[in-house]
């Protein structure tokens, strides 16, 4: 059996992380050289869009100090919270439009392919029925009354 041996990132390391991600740095490349899977740093910037420097905790329980700055929400008030990347603003109307379309063009990508498989499946089915001409044969496929 394979131990499991997870990496603790600090939050000053997530955030340096983000920061580049942020200035444009292709995220496989950057992956590969701070060795954290890109899911990882996705997970991670989602987060701090959501909840900011605080909700990149680093090791251990959260101290007082972050949990105060949880409830009321004032993640400023943290003296780690750094100011390298601002808290993502709500997506404006573009951009949440093209997040729709291009949702809609992969749902009609999905029922392209259920429907080329369907008219495959119609296909066999027809070819198997037309059989009829070989002596012995049936013309159709077989009842499924037993």
């Amino acid at each position: 059996m394979r131990e499991r041996s997870e990496r603790r990132f600090s939050r000053e390391f997530k955030l340096a992380a983000l920061a580049r991600m942020d200035a444009g740095e292709n995220v496989s490349a950057l992956s590969r050289e701070l060795g954290v899977p890109r899911k990882y740093l996705y997970q991670w910037r989602d987060r701090f869009r959501f909840g900011g420097a605080v909700a990149l905790r680093s090791r251990g329980r959260p101290t007082k100090a972050e949990v105060l700055a949880i409830e009321t929400g004032n993640a400023a008030a943290l003296p780690t919270a750094s100011a390298a990347m601002p808290v993502a603003a709500p997506l404006d109307d573009l951009a949440l439009a093209q997040r729709r379309i291009a949702a809609l063009e992969r749902k009609i990508g999905e029922q392209q392919l259920e429907l080329d498989f369907f008219q495959k499946a119609l296909r066999q089915v027809r070819e198997a029925r037309q059989q009829s001409g070989v002596p012995g044969g049936t013309a159709s496929t077989r009842s499924s009354k037993r």
